[in-house]
């Protein structure tokens, strides 16, 4: 695995650099988050871990214009502003994750090895969309609209989105999506799930009458259109 690491901190950098290569893998290193939105946004990358708090360009606003460059690559934030509305806005400006500091490197591992395996569902050769009542999800584009009106998704939105509608009707409990989306075999005690459902219902349900993303109190979730 390619690994590109954003960090300013020389020890955090190095204890990051020393460990991910005793791993096996590939690492690339920038100090800065102007240099590190320039080589993110030229070269190939499994993984990005990109710290927050940068000098010449700060952790958010690479974040955002790599996505806004249709950069798709998953990205691990690290930072020291652990309180629910900072990771709330950097899972909404594009983050996968959010991991905290200071942080157990079993645990930033396991959370950069599950990004990097990113599973998708099989998808049926001759089916191209999703659809369930009005919301309708291109396969194909990786696009999605309600009423004719587009949705823009998040990369990590649009595969719980996918793994919903592929469940419509059904409860999705809390373990599926950390298994099928995330890829966590086990549950890291964060707030993730619940800040993206948040999110994703957000965008598919406000400004329309009939809900379509209900939360199933002490099962799970579930994407359906109720009368």
């Amino acid at each position: 695995m390619r690994i590109l690491i954003i960090e300013d901190d020389a020890e955090v950098a190095g204890y990051l650099l020393k460990g991910l290569e005793e791993q096996g893998h590939v690492i690339d290193h920038c100090a800065d988050g102007k240099s590190g939105l320039l080589l993110a946004s030229t070269e190939a990358f499994d993984v990005i871990v990109l710290d927050r708090m940068l000098p010449e360009l700060d952790g958010l606003s690479v974040l955002k214009s790599l996505r806004a460059a249709e950069v798709i690559t998953p990205i691990l934030i690290l930072s020291a502003l652990g309180d629910v509305d900072r990771r709330v806005e950097g899972l909404r400006a594009g983050g996968d994750d959010y991991l905290t500091k200071p942080f157990a490197f079993s645990e930033l591992l396991a959370r950069v090895e599950a990004l990097e395996r990113r599973k998708t569902s099989s998808v049926e050769p001759d089916r191209t969309e999703l659809q369930v009542g009005d919301l309708h999800l291109d396969l194909l584009s990786r696009t999605a609209t309600r009423g004719g009106m587009k949705i823009d998704l998040q990369p990590r939105e649009y595969r719980l989105l996918e793994y919903l509608m592929r469940h419509e009707g059904q409860v999705v409990t809390r373990t599926m999506l950390l298994e099928q989306v995330w890829d966590y075999h086990f549950d890291p005690q964060t707030n993730v799930i619940d800040v993206h459902i948040s999110l994703l219902r957000g965008k598919i349900d406000r400004n329309f009458d009939i809900p379509l993303l209900h939360t199933v109190r002490g099962a799970g979730y579930m994407i359906n259109v109720t009368s």
